[in-house]
């Protein structure tokens, strides 16, 4: 049983999921699907900015040197902000990877082969700097560039993405931070974009002597991080972490950022591209869990992603492969989008609700200057831990003379929302006909069903 007292004060519910949401890597933001799929996912997820890799790489054509002269040409970059900005969205720009041109050596990362060294030179990347956020500038005007958070790098704690180190990476940082700066100093500049939470303190030391502060504080975490070795499946990894990790880490991170923005740019309920939990029910009630834990310690928790296209190790083909996306390869919403759209419905308030129960929770929420209350209700636990339906009494209490006139109710299970059981009805087709697809939309759907209302 659980109980809400509508009468008593209500918190602010923020909903930092809006702020962004990750992509692959630049090019596939040319694909016509992707612009459609993002589309859809702006208007009814309401994202602002998304995120992607390689922005810089060479498959952009950002950078190349013919006869010992750099060309620049930053026709494709423009084609997909120019895309964001007519949706109404704005990108969170990762400064990453290395023009070729510019690299100190040959490591690469992904498929696409982005090239993951330092700059050879580091004026030749301040050069690069200059040019392109100042064409960014001229075209788009310094007010809306102020509005894109500018973030240095990809995971550079990480040797796959970053051969030189923690000295290296602050020292470019700075050398990002100084170039960017002398064209405006209201554009944000953050970092430092590191995987689990790493080097938060040492960054904001060094910012702090080296008079490059941050504007904003970015980091990423997934749950399985150091829960279990690269050669621990992902189960045994969501075993034995805590439902309470993605909070744990929040707190960590804002303790660091202290009153700046703080953006985890990359999560997900797992860091493996090919998790089949990444395609049903589960994925959605520990997504809202999680989204719902941190709401009030982060400024930005940037899913990713939002699409399954997404080619990091190679293009798939199987409609449901497990992939990153909220989105499979053909627009059709897995249970987590609709998590999150269930998340989107509690409004931007929300009250205290007493009750506890080991698996079960409940979220209480409205928006403002709106008498429709919602009531979200999460039966979760990590793998391997004790969970079972559950009867549930939901009392609403302080409703003020207001008798609910109706109620419906919304589910998310192994039967409703989940595309592919249908998938696996139809006999998991690898490439389904349009016929099919159209199915699978029909099976993604929440459906609202009338409920009684006891006296």
């Amino acid at each position: 049983t659980f109980i809400c007292d509508l009468s008593a004060e209500a918190r602010p519910l923020r909903h930092p999921w809006r702020h962004c949401v990750g992509s692959c890597h630049a090019p596939t933001a040319l694909r016509a699907d992707w612009q459609q799929q993002l589309t859809r996912a702006h208007r009814e997820l309401g994202f602002r900015h998304v995120r992607f890799h390689g922005l810089l790489s060479d498959d952009m054509g950002t950078l190349v040197n013919q006869d010992n002269q750099f060309l620049f040409s930053f026709f494709n970059i423009d084609r997909v902000f120019d895309f964001l900005l007519s949706l109404g969205m704005r990108p969170l720009v990762e400064l990453s990877f290395m023009p070729g041109t510019l690299s100190s050596g040959g490591n690469s990362v992904f498929h696409y082969r982005a090239n993951v060294t330092p700059p050879r030179r580091m004026d030749d990347w301040q050069l690069l700097m200059t040019k392109l956020v100042g064409h960014w500038v001229e075209r788009y005007g310094v007010d809306e560039v102020a509005q894109w958070p500018l973030e240095v790098w990809n995971e550079p704690n990480l040797v796959q993405f970053w051969t030189g180190g923690q000295a290296k990476y602050f020292e470019f940082f700075k050398a990002t931070w100084s170039a960017i700066k002398a064209i405006s100093p209201r554009l944000q500049v953050g970092g430092p974009a590191t995987a689990a939470n790493a080097w938060l303190k040492e960054f904001d030391a060094f910012c702090a002597a080296n008079a490059c502060p941050p504007d904003f504080i970015s980091t990423h975490y997934y749950p399985t991080d150091a829960f279990g070795s690269i050669f621990t499946d992902t189960v045994s990894q969501l075993a034995d972490a805590p439902l309470g990790v993605m909070r744990d880490r929040a707190r960590e991170a804002r303790a660091s950022a202290g009153a700046r923005p703080l953006y985890y740019t990359e999560w997900n309920i797992t860091s493996n591209a090919r998790d089949t939990m990444h395609d049903g029910p589960f994925c959605a009630a520990l997504a809202a869990h999680f989204m719902l834990d941190v709401d009030e310690l982060v400024d930005g928790y940037s899913w990713w992603t939002f699409t399954d296209i997404f080619e990091e190790n190679y293009f798939p083909s199987i409609p449901y492969h497990g992939g990153f996306g909220l989105m499979n390869l053909y627009g059709v919403p897995k249970p987590v989008y609709r998590g999150f759209q269930l998340v989107d419905r509690l409004g931007t308030r929300r009250w205290a609700v007493a009750g506890a129960h080991p698996t079960l929770q409940m979220h209480v929420g409205a928006p403002d200057g709106d008498a429709v209350t919602s009531v979200l209700l999460i039966n979760v636990a990590m793998p391997r831990h004790a969970i079972a339906g559950e009867l549930v009494t939901v009392r609403l209490a302080g409703m003020q003379g207001r008798r609910p006139r109706m109620a419906t109710i919304t589910r998310i299970d192994d039967a409703h929302a989940n595309p592919k059981a249908e998938w696996l009805r139809l006999g998991s087709p690898e490439y389904p006909h349009p016929h099919q697809v159209d199915a699978l939309e029909t099976a993604s759907a929440l459906v609202p069903e009338r409920i009684a209302i006891a006296a």
